[in-house]
């Protein structure tokens, strides 16, 4: 898996239920790059007025309150996932043994992000 991502992708299921609530970053770049931004999945599918994440993001001026704005009306131009918790049921079911598209990916994302760390595992057998 990518980085953190199974726990990021854990706090899809209840983003509110995070104890360190944090805006969920793309994953194109990292945290302290000058062009990261929130994703556009975890933004679209959820209903940004109850996101605790992009409160405190506010609250600790992290955010201005026209990105809190934007973040909260967002509509995504592709279709996507209807709840945080089918984006993560989707992002977990081939956690253990990912599929040569899923592999790809994931090396690009390493390729860009100096942050990530991939160890592609090999299926047993």
């Amino acid at each position: 898996m990518v980085g953190g991502g199974v726990r990021q992708t854990l706090t899809l299921r209840r983003p509110d239920m995070d104890p360190t609530p944090r805006l969920f970053i793309c994953h194109q770049h990292s945290g302290e790059d000058d062009q990261s931004r929130v994703c556009g999945g975890w933004a679209g599918c959820h209903d940004g007025d109850q996101l605790l994440a992009l409160r405190v993001a506010l609250a600790q001026g992290q955010i201005t309150v026209e990105t809190a704005e934007a973040i909260r009306d967002y509509t995504s131009p592709v279709p996507l996932f209807e709840s945080g918790a089918e984006a993560a049921a989707h992002g977990l079911r081939d956690i253990s043994n990912p599929g040569s598209a899923a592999r790809r990916t994931m090396s690009k994302i390493v390729r860009v992000r100096p942050d990530v760390a991939y160890a592609p595992e090999r299926p047993a057998g």
